[in-house]
């Protein structure tokens, strides 16, 4: 679902195959987004996180919502090492933003790993799939939106994951790390929101590296979402 420069484990092939290589930015610019500070790790400390899920709610096409109409809505990840709030671009997103929403309030999330952190080519941490196999997903699938055109992810973002077929977007998505360029020769991936708070949580579970070493792989640190939230912001009159 994101390019991978090596295999480190038997379903990378299936789900990375034939995505372009990328590389990270050295521009220096990792200042976190909203009030959190890069650096500002020592207060994070993870609970051991559930089992994976024996089971997950399973949908068809025909569940797949509408895209929403909403502007502003605002997402609670909760996590075993805290909570991450997302800013939904609801707008430049409807499609996913309405199905993040949808999967939200199903519980289809509920006690789901983090299974891949990448520090190599590209930085970031992708979750969001409950077998924690990195092959999950919701039962259907939708199309690309709002990836931007100078293939440039700011840290920060938050993105659908998917297949080389930009029609794959499901339940798989990833925070950014650190400011990447991921060449989008499929076109790119959905950028759907920009974590605005807990961005310490990310940050320490990427410092903390992956398990067994090299630049691409399960994280060290274990990190499963426990619940995932959604509040639409009232509109002022």
């Amino acid at each position: 679902m994101l390019p991978r420069r090596r295999s480190l484990a038997p379903w990378s092939a299936a789900v990375f195959l034939g995505l372009a290589a990328c590389s990270a930015t050295t521009d220096g610019n990792e200042t976190a987004l909203g009030t959190d500070d890069s650096s500002s790790t020592g207060s994070v400390s993870c609970d051991e996180a559930p089992p994976v899920p024996s089971d997950a709610p399973s949908f068809t096409p025909v569940d797949l919502p509408t895209p929403t109409t909403s502007e502003s809505m605002t997402a609670t990840i909760q996590t075993n090492c805290g909570d991450i709030t997302v800013e939904l671009e609801a707008s430049a997103a409807p499609q996913t933003v309405a199905s993040f929403d949808f999967l939200a309030t199903q519980g289809y999330w509920a006690d789901s790993p983090c299974h891949r952190l990448a520090s190599g080519s590209i930085h970031v941490l992708q979750c969001g799939d409950p077998t924690g196999t990195g092959r999950g997903g919701p039962g259907y699938t939708f199309g690309l939106e709002n990836a931007p055109d100078n293939d440039t992810y700011p840290r920060g973002t938050v993105a659908m994951a998917r297949t080389s077929d930009p029609d794959t977007n499901g339940g798989q998505f990833f925070f950014v790390t650190r400011e990447s360029t991921i060449n989008g020769d499929t076109g790119g991936y959905t950028i759907f929101g920009k974590v605005t708070g807990g961005m310490d949580v990310v940050d320490y579970v990427a410092n903390e590296g992956i398990d067994g070493g090299g630049g691409d792989g399960v994280p060290s640190q274990p990190i499963s979402i426990l619940n995932v939230t959604v509040e639409e912001e009232a509109s002022e009159t």
